[in-house]
């Protein structure tokens, strides 16, 4: 139904946001990728997405707005932060990012004003998530609501992963053909380690549980046939 429609992706390089590149390039006639320097403490992190922008044949556009790492003192802009901090109970992880989700849509889709796209593509998943807010379903629809208000435009929030673990990822990815291009070009390690990371932090536990989880599973498959 989108096959004649553009589409901006939100893209960091990591994991969830290079399997949405490729679930829209497969879902839209044109798609073009915005990254953010957000003052995020691996500035690696946008040369990985730039070089995987380029692979994909994409257009890939860096936005500046590292005045959001001065605004709330968290793990992911502070050098001084340990990103492998125990969360307190009750409480969001120090990786949280307050707004950057907002903020990421709402530059989006700015760009994506002038330049006559519709739709909006974004990682963001509520089943394996660390616990941010704006991750959820709840916040993208909302979000969606706001920004149309906002901007007068009937713009489409997709969340392809939405629902998603991180087991099921790993299997989009290979779906798509493009498992091992995630496995082994992307940035999604907080100490911003490429590939497997450092097997330490939230992100690289979590991906590494879902990898293992997959492989288990197309191993029992293959072994069915």
């Amino acid at each position: 139904m989108n096959k004649n429609e553009s589409a901006l992706v939100l893209f960091s390089g990591g994991q969830d946001s290079t399997t949405s590149l490729y679930w829209a390039k497969n879902e839209f006639k044109e798609v073009r990728t915005i990254g953010f320097h957000y003052g995020q403490r691996h500035h690696f992190e946008t040369e990985v997405a730039k070089n995987l922008a380029r692979i994909a044949d994409v257009e890939f556009d860096l936005v500046e707005i590292s005045s959001l790492s001065q605004l709330s003192p968290n793990a992911l802009t502070n050098n001084s932060i340990s990103v492998d901090s125990v969360k307190p109970q009750n409480s969001l992880p120090n990786t949280f990012v307050p707004g950057r989700n907002l903020i990421f849509l709402t530059y989006a889709a700015a760009f994506a004003y002038s330049r006559g796209i519709k739709h909006l593509v974004t990682g963001v998943s509520q089943t394996d998530y660390s616990g941010y807010p704006d991750c959820r379903d709840g916040f993208v629809k909302s979000a969606t609501k706001t920004i149309n208000l906002a901007m007068e435009k009937d713009f489409v929030i997709h969340t392809p992963l939405m629902r998603k673990n991180k087991e099921a990822i790993w299997e989009l990815a290979d779906e798509l053909g493009i498992f091992d291009l995630v496995r082994y070009n992307t940035l999604t390690c907080y100490n911003g380690i490429m590939a497997d990371g450092c097997g330490k932090c939230p992100a690289c536990l979590l991906r590494d549980a879902g990898l293992k989880k997959y492989l288990k599973k197309k191993e029992k498959r293959i072994k069915s046939l």
